[in-house]
């Protein structure tokens, strides 16, 4: 398969479209103009004017027409389109303007991390990379979800587990909540690391043969979420109620850690009887 890594000018075009799109004008003091609404959203020409930038630059950068916006125009259009603070940093990466480090994506876990995951037992853990790569796990993970050692590498990846594997997309109790969570983080990793070819083959793969990611891809939600709580739904033991925390080491900031409790009693009692099996 070919893969195109991302091009920051479309991309960028596209997304400044899209929140402005969605931006109520009622919520803003804006003086009244004469002409009726005929697209949804603020009007190029009120983006303009709350970011203090001419209506033709606000233009050019939607057309995608080679313009590198500077940090404090990035910083101003993220004001005037009220970005959540993980859309204001995908916008920042987009624009090129915000430091990073160096795009070595983690392919294999760190060994100190591998023993920490076998160590977290009885609690359900695995180490992921920001593609969604798994690269390593307890027993007890492999028990609630699936045995990652049976399943060739290419499919041991949590995003294609959830879309396509025909158990685990199964499991989840609001399918279609955790693969919108698991798209605006892809979404946020694809603008930090425009150069990973395979997170960039792994959207291509997605988006060209699974409809309802290609769907929600589209809309360009951007997220990172990093605690919450899944619901997984087991036909041998039952509704399994999840906390999770998602923890990245500072040795290793490409590794992520993920740690799940059960929510409450009888899920415990769900996760001991798959712990006795």
């Amino acid at each position: 398969m070919t893969t195109r890594t991302i091009d920051p000018a479309r991309e960028l075009a596209a997304f400044l479209r899209t929140r402005r799109e969605r931006l109520d004008p009622r919520d803003f003091d804006l003086p009244p103009r004469g002409r009726s609404r005929r697209t949804p959203g603020l009007r190029r020409e009120e983006v303009a004017e709350l970011a203090g930038v001419s209506v033709d630059y606000v233009v050019r950068l939607e057309q995608a027409r080679g313009l590198r916006p500077s940090a404090d125009v990035v910083e101003a259009l993220a004001g005037a389109l009220r970005l959540a603070p993980d859309e204001r940093a995908y916008l920042f990466d987009l624009a090129h303007q915000r430091p990073r480090t160096a795009d070595r994506p983690a392919t294999a876990a760190a060994p100190p991390l591998a023993r920490l995951v076998a160590d977290l037992s009885p609690l359900p853990a695995m180490l992921m990379n920001h593609r969604f790569d798994i690269l390593a796990w307890n027993s007890e993970m492999a028990a609630l979800l699936v045995d990652f050692g049976t399943l060739p590498p290419s499919q041991r990846n949590a995003m294609w587990l959830c879309l396509l594997h025909p158990e685990v997309s199964r499991f989840h109790d609001d399918r279609e909540h955790v693969v919108r969570q698991g798209i605006a983080y892809l979404r946020a990793a694809w603008a930090a690391h425009p150069e990973d070819r395979a997170l960039t083959g792994l959207i291509t793969e997605l988006t060209t043969h699974h409809e309802e990611f290609a769907r929600l891809w589209a809309e360009r939600d951007v997220k990172v979420s990093g605690r919450g709580l899944k619901v997984v739904r087991r036909p041998d033991v039952g509704v399994i109620a999840l906390d999770f925390e998602v923890l990245v080491p500072v040795q290793d900031p490409d590794q992520r850690l993920m740690i799940c409790r059960a929510a409450d009693v009888a899920s415990r009692s769900a996760l001991d009887r798959l712990r006795a099996r």
